[in-house]
């Protein structure tokens, strides 16, 4: 590979019907060097110019990045007469007084009384003066012993400590102080702290697995427009996506058929960049098949089903004059076998697990291990490379306690990430955070068992289960790792770039948020 890399204006892609985030991704590209040497090119758009072609296909503000990494709102029109001409507005909702009022709504709904779920506790309570006013007696003499100006932290680690030790009514103590301290407008550990408080109350009176939550599902339009939200405003799908594509682009720069198997293919939007890279590779592009699994009971469907991404795609790659072929995996992951991956033979196979692995069942859930048996069943394909991208979080199979911990201070350090580039007063900030970050959150806390889903590993744990699998590791490309710190830069000089043992670590300070990393 040479060691050229460059920015180049990322070409339009509005007329295949992507969401707009996808401009602002990094495409890998070959290229003819002056030496005749295959080169990688950087594709990006960072500013805000709108010659940039910035499209929305929703109706809701969205973020581009100056180079200085400052953010700016933009409007999109959806008539045909004025479709892709940004018009600028306010982050701030145009009616402040209903921005206030929908705000107060929230929070009294979250933070009211919960008489409905906690009422079991308070008639046990009210049942015995004599035990409720030694608890009250013991209850004083904690709030003593607690400095006057408390630390949110230390609260709610002190309520969760409870709960663990099934302590009803200290908890119930600790929640009433929390409800004067959290606020899903105010500083990001008050914020996080407001859907920390959900999940402890859900586990508390054990709805965590059906209606833990107080806030009612978004349709899958929003949910979609919030999360092109997240992903404009914080890198961690770009770090993935760009450095999976990345190894993908280098295992098959010789193939002339590739195979990608994408375990949750969402709205195909990691897929765009690649084609684009494999449309400049010297000598032509491979021809292309996709394979994209997805549950459709999943709550990030793209409400149209599998068949809509590869119509976009296709329609895509057939403007770079690229073969490609689209193949249908509407299941969820934990049950496909390799009859519904239509492999054939003479097709180099890559596996891409982004952001997925982490929501199938281990063997501390159940017998079968889909998680591992999914792996297993890739390394019998012999694929070319198979690419990882989680959380680095440690909250699978810890106790109540030190995963309450861990997933504290992963997602302080994630809220604080979002504050630097998502201004508090937008009006979306909200919804993003409540629908994109903080079922997760609840889901962590309030749920064991099968109705846990959300059980990440640190990355030394999943680079044990493919060892066992039978895997080995494959490097990462060092021009896609500098590629990746120039997107960080646009963004704030907070996050950081680790290259460890092989793998990539996107970080928040001193906290690593994403480890990538690839194998054979």
């Amino acid at each position: 590979m040479s060691n050229t890399l460059y920015y180049q204006p990322m070409q339009e892609i509005e007329a295949y019907g992507f969401p707009q985030f996808q401009t602002l991704d990094y495409q890998l590209c070959y290229s003819n060097s002056s030496h005749g040497k295959t080169s990688l090119l950087n594709y990006a758009t960072l500013d805000s110019s709108p010659s940039n072609g910035f499209y929305t296909v929703f109706n809701s503000p969205t973020f581009t990045f100056s180079p200085g990494g400052s953010p700016t709102s933009q409007q999109e029109s959806h008539s045909d007469k004025n479709y892709g001409s940004p018009i600028s507005v306010s982050c701030v909702s145009d009616d402040v007084n209903e921005f206030r009022h929908k705000l107060r709504e929230l929070e009294s709904v979250m933070l009211g009384p919960d008489s409905d779920i906690l009422e079991n506790y308070e008639s046990v309570l009210q049942g015995d003066i004599d035990i409720a006013s030694a608890d009250l007696d013991s209850w004083r003499q904690i709030m003593e012993s607690v400095p006057r100006r408390r630390d949110l932290k230390q609260v709610l680690v002190a309520c969760a400590k409870s709960i663990s030790e099934n302590d009803a009514f200290t908890a119930q103590r600790w929640i009433a102080e929390l409800r004067q301290m959290v606020s899903v407008s105010g500083e990001p550990i008050e914020r996080l702290g407001a859907y920390v408080l959900e999940g402890l109350i859900a586990r508390l009176t054990s709805s965590g697995g059906s209606g833990g939550l107080k806030w009612k599902e978004p349709a899958s339009s929003d949910l979609l427009s919030y999360m092109h939200i997240l992903y404009e405003v914080c890198p961690y799908f770009k770090f993935g996506y760009m450095s999976a594509n990345g190894a993908i682009a280098e295992a098959m720069k010789d193939e002339n058929r590739v195979h990608i198997i994408d375990f949750q293919i969402g709205q195909g939007s990691q897929w765009v960049t690649l084609i684009q890279a494999f449309a400049a590779r010297p000598g032509g592009p491979p021809h292309i098949r996709i394979t994209g699994i997805d549950d459709p009971e999943s709550a990030y469907a793209r409400g149209g089903g599998l068949n809509i991404v590869g119509q976009k795609l296709s329609k895509l790659a057939k403007s770079f004059k690229v073969p490609f072929e689209f193949h249908c995996g509407g299941i969820s992951a934990t049950k496909v076998q390799v009859e519904n991956l239509g492999i054939r033979a003479g097709e180099a196979v890559a596996a891409n697990f982004a952001f997925v692995l982490h929501r199938m069942p281990d063997e501390s859930v159940s017998t079968r291990n889909d998680r591992d048996c999914l792996l297993r069943l890739v390394k019998s394909l012999s694929p070319k490379v198979v690419t990882l991208v989680e959380q680095e979080s440690n909250t699978n199979t810890a106790a109540f306690l030190p995963r309450f911990t861990e997933a504290l201070d992963y997602y302080a350090a994630m809220f604080e990430s979002i504050d630097v580039t998502l201004p508090r007063a937008h009006k979306e900030r909200i919804n993003v955070e409540q629908h994109c970050l903080a079922r997760d959150v609840v889901n962590v806390i309030a749920c064991e068992g099968s109705e846990r889903v959300e059980r990440h590993e640190v990355l030394g744990k999943w680079k044990s289960r493919f060892r066992m699998a039978g895997f080995t590791p494959y490097p990462l490309s060092s021009l896609v790792n500098a590629t990746i710190k120039r997107l960080l830069e646009s963004y704030s000089d907070k996050y950081r770039l680790v290259e460890r043992d092989g793998a990539l670590y996107l970080g928040w300070m001193n906290r690593d948020l994403v480890a990538s990393c690839a194998w054979k």
